[in-house]
């Protein structure tokens, strides 16, 4: 895979955020049961070792276990704010690898929704993590 493709089945991030502004172009891919965020990493995604950043690979594990939380509930209707998130980091990313954020939404609640996930660089595993999401009404 050159370092300009996207792998099959995604396209340009449906929800842009201040936060996540300097680091696209973010693509996802919408599946039955999850939210999956893929990134080209290029130089603006590093920390000073030319690595990927710790901050940016749980931002995104953050934002996926979010997304494939909300998709999962029933109506639409809610909000997710994040209560609890954990990583672990397992291994390291560089310019050019594609990095994916794989959600598994464990438990789907009325209150809270657990998820967890795996960040790969080029298919390795870098990173897991963990997220609890306190399901919020929206008011009406």
């Amino acid at each position: 895979m050159t370092s300009s493709e996207i792998p099959d089945g995604f396209e340009r991030h449906f929800r842009q955020s201040p936060l996540t502004a300097p680091w696209e172009p973010i693509y996802s891919k919408r599946t039955e049961d999850a939210v999956i965020i893929g990134l080209r990493l290029a130089e603006p995604h590093t920390n000073s070792r030319g690595l990927v950043h710790g901050g940016l690979i749980t931002s995104l594990a953050d934002n996926a276990m979010g997304l494939s939380c909300g998709a999962r509930l029933e109506g639409g209707g809610s909000r997710l704010l994040t209560v609890s998130l954990s990583i672990d980091f397992i291994g390291s990313a560089k310019v050019g690898q594609w990095l994916a954020v794989e959600t598994d939404v464990i438990k789907l609640g009325s209150n809270l929704c657990f998820a967890q996930c795996f960040v790969t660089a080029d298919g390795a595993r870098i990173a897991r993590a963990n997220g609890t999401f306190s399901v919020v009404k929206k008011k009406e």
